[in-house]
């Protein structure tokens, strides 16, 4: 029989996660809080919790100075973009790599495993050159290629392939006795089943491209086409400095999806990072 835990010690238990909490949740109150104050007010210490006198003027400040509709549709296509083509190529490398045996898979996998050890700093020229000749450069597809066939699509496949590891093979031996293919057995047995990693990598793929910077500010030079960490860097006084409260104003409206897509998903995410296989 397990013993309960005491009122006292719950109460001690869940102040204690509390104290924890504080510096996690604090950095994203004062930012959502100090984008309506007024910037004398933003580095006051001690810190002001609550704004005394609320400017919601930072908000549409934020749409005037900058295309920020625009750039927000930029981010959120580039994303769904390279979500889906991360989870098309991750799902059918990761099965191949799990399922269909031939010779060198093993080194094969090994040597893809290594896209995860050299940092993008490291190819972003040769990147640069290959786009440019191809004519690319101030467009999309760099921000979009790039994931789907670099690091976060090689993590992805691992992702994929380690759960595939875990499917029962008797699962494919009696859809070959009835007569199913490879590809079909990939797609009406396998897939269905890989719906939790599946969500993960989604999670995992989507925030990487929609937090991406380095390949924004290398690619694109025009506004129009400028994606959000790349656009908070534009909220700029004639002189060059920062205009704190419209940038955390951009900053609060940037992070909405990150959190919804988090609060929305956050189940699937557990489950596809706590669960292989079949339940």
């Amino acid at each position: 029989m397990h013993d309960r835990i005491s009122p006292r010690t719950q109460v001690a238990l869940y102040g204690l996660l509390c104290l924890l909490l504080v510096p996690f949740v604090f950095p994203t109150w004062w930012m959502v809080t100090s984008s309506v104050k007024p910037i004398s007010q933003i580095f006051a210490f001690p810190p002001q919790l609550w704004p005394t006198h609320a400017d919601w003027s930072s908000y549409s400040q934020v749409f005037t100075l900058q295309p920020f509709v625009r750039q927000y549709w930029n981010s959120a296509w580039i994303a769904a973009a390279v979500t889906l083509g991360t989870l098309g190529v991750s799902s059918m490398a990761g099965y191949a790599f799990a399922r269909i045996r031939f010779p060198g898979a093993n080194a094969l996998f090994v040597l893809v495993l290594t896209g995860l050890l050299i940092p993008s700093e490291v190819t972003i020229v040769p990147l640069f050159q290959m786009f440019r000749a191809l004519g690319m450069v101030n467009t999309h597809w760099p921000l979009v290629l790039i994931p789907v066939f670099g690091a976060p699509c090689v993590f992805a496949t691992f992702v994929m392939r380690q759960f595939f590891i875990t499917l029962p093979a008797e699962l494919e031996e009696a859809a070959r006795v009835d007569g199913l293919g490879r590809f079909k057995i990939f797609r009406t047995i396998a897939l269905p089943l890989a719906r939790p990693a599946l969500a993960s990598v989604a999670i995992f793929t989507f925030l990487h491209s929609w937090n991406l910077y380095l390949e924004p500010i290398v690619f694109i030079s025009s506004p129009e086409l400028f994606t959000l960490p790349q656009a908070l860097t534009q909220f700029t006084d004639a002189y060059g400095g920062p205009m704190w409260n419209i940038q955390l104003a951009a900053a609060t409206l940037t992070a909405l999806p990150v959190l919804l897509v988090f609060v929305v998903a956050q189940k699937q995410f557990i489950e596809g990072l706590a669960h292989t296989g079949l339940k």
